[in-house]
């Protein structure tokens, strides 16, 4: 494992160990109160600190363990009777532009919600109604089986994602248990977030307000209180620097057709890697190196013109560096991990654990970094953190969303030991209204200081939605408000892979 992860992972469980022992202390303290000390209790009894559970007793074990199981739903008669749902505008991009939430309806009046991946299309999900209606809900891993064939990488696998998510807010509901426990407990009462440079530091530094820029990066990690941060060093750094750039004028032959990141020819030229070097020294210095500072968004060219500019940036000592090349170039990834020594990450369009597996197997990057929207939903990226953690590689965790799909991932990332930070974007910290549009089941905020809050106290994902602001940001072309669907409910192909 790289130095600088090596340290990352050290830090994250020195953090964890530090919460836990700071519970146990108010816990034991005779000032603290009655409701929150068994508030306290029940949060260390749900995660997997052994520490927490030598210090109760079996009573308290019983209680705490028992004390939110529903005892008057019926889970093993549970059916889906429906799926319904709306589209959000989170931004402007071709991607957050569009955010899906789905709701599966039962026959006992409860319903989950899920979210399918940014910028696709809800007929991923739809075309699934008809493979699950009269289904029960609980038998999640049961239906991800039977649906899973209906993913592909990227957005395609957004379909099959948001279903499982929402089966499993289906499950949490109507055992009383927040998703977490469901997937075996939790490591952690709150994950570690990780957001973007400001918009004010995105472009080329000649036309950078310095002042500015300091003053919204310290508006970041003060006020905003996050720990870590990303940064853009792309060729849109140097585009406006006569000769930094070779070929970059050069238009590709198809206008339709985005070439592959080998066939650009596009090339920096040592005065360009000067100025990415620049640019990126110019955040670390107002960042500082007590902060983690990642990469991503590099350039498209080929997998020598990446090892230069991962040589360039070295001495930064950034956290990873993300996506140098699309995730099934396997063995030019693996060249450039193995020719830098900062470490990669890659996996944001990878469906399903199995290439995973090969990306673990063969050391190909340094941090495996799925989107739970679609690798396959919450147990599926669970698992993938699983394999990853056997083979030595910590995972982070992609997301763009809203708060639907967010939750999902807290819900994942508090149950899976190696996961170092989860991403939000800056069109979800720089916009006030985007944690409005859920209520919180439970007492704690969606996210305190850089930190996202494991819904302890809430059954399922712990958010319903906030009618009054969801309504405020429908999509101008698909104002639905949870319609009825009624024409997706009949399976109008024959499903089998083998005849």
């Amino acid at each position: 494992m790289k130095n600088v992860l090596r340290e990352l992972v050290a830090e994250n469980r020195l953090e964890e160990r530090r919460l836990a022992a700071a519970m146990e202390e108010e816990i034991r303290n005779p000032a603290t109160g009655t409701d929150r000390r068994s508030f306290l209790r029940n949060s260390m009894l749900g995660g997997i600190t052994l520490t927490g559970l030598m210090s109760m007793s079996f009573e308290d074990t019983i209680a705490g363990t028992t004390g939110k199981v529903s005892r008057f739903s019926g889970p093993s008669d549970l059916k889906i009777t429906d799926m319904r749902y709306c589209v959000i505008s989170n931004g402007t991009a071709a991607t957050n532009a569009r955010n899906v939430i789905i709701r599966l309806d039962t026959n006992q009046g409860i319903y989950g919600l899920g979210e399918v991946r940014d910028g696709a299309d809800v007929r991923y999900a739809l075309m699934l109604k008809s493979r699950i209606l009269g289904l029960n809900p609980v038998n999640v891993e049961m239906i991800f089986k039977s649906i899973r064939q209906f993913g592909a990488h990227g957005r395609m696998g957004g379909g099959v994602s948001g279903v499982e998510m929402a089966l499993w807010d289906l499950a949490g509901k109507a055992f009383g248990v927040p998703v977490c426990q469901l997937l075996g407990g939790r490591y952690r009462d709150r994950v570690r977030l990780y957001s973007y440079v400001p918009n004010s530091g995105e472009g080329p530094l000649a036309k950078i307000d310095m002042d500015k820029l300091k003053a919204d990066i310290r508006n970041r990690m003060e006020v905003q209180g996050f720990t870590w941060m990303k940064c853009h060093p792309g060729t849109g750094v140097v585009k406006d620097i006569p000769g930094a750039l070779v070929n970059s004028n050069q238009q590709w032959q198809n206008p339709g057709i985005s070439p592959l990141h080998a066939f650009t020819a596009l090339q920096y030229t040592q005065k360009g890697l000067e100025a990415i070097a620049e640019y990126v020294e110019t955040l670390r210095n107002i960042v500082g190196y007590d902060v983690p500072l990642s990469a991503d968004h590099e350039g498209h060219f080929d997998v020598n013109t990446c090892i230069r500019v991962g040589n360039a940036l070295e001495k930064y000592s950034l956290a990873s560096l993300e996506d140098f090349l699309p995730w099934n170039n396997t063995a030019q990834i693996k060249q450039i991990t193995d020719s830098i020594n900062t470490p990669t990450m890659t996996g944001e369009d990878i469906y399903l654990k199995w290439e995973f597996q090969k990306l673990c197997d063969q050391d190909v990057v340094d941090i495996v970094q799925p989107d739970l929207a679609t690798a396959g939903g919450i147990l599926e990226t669970k698992r993938i953190g699983d394999y990853a953690e056997e083979k030595n590689h910590p995972m982070m965790m992609h997301f763009a969303g809203t708060p639907v799909s967010f939750m999902a991932n807290v819900h994942c990332a508090a149950s899976t030991q190696n996961v170092l930070a989860l991403e939000v974007p800056n069109q979800i910290v720089d916009n006030p209204w985007w944690p409005q549009l859920v209520k919180m089941v439970g007492k704690q905020p969606l996210y305190t200081k850089g930190y996202a809050n494991v819904s302890l106290d809430a059954p399922g994902l712990g958010v319903e939605l906030n009618e009054e602001v969801m309504k405020q940001h429908l999509h101008k072309e698909d104002s639905r408000w949870f319609e009825p669907t009624p024409e997706w409910n009949e399976v109008k192909s024959y499903d089998g892979l083998f005849s």
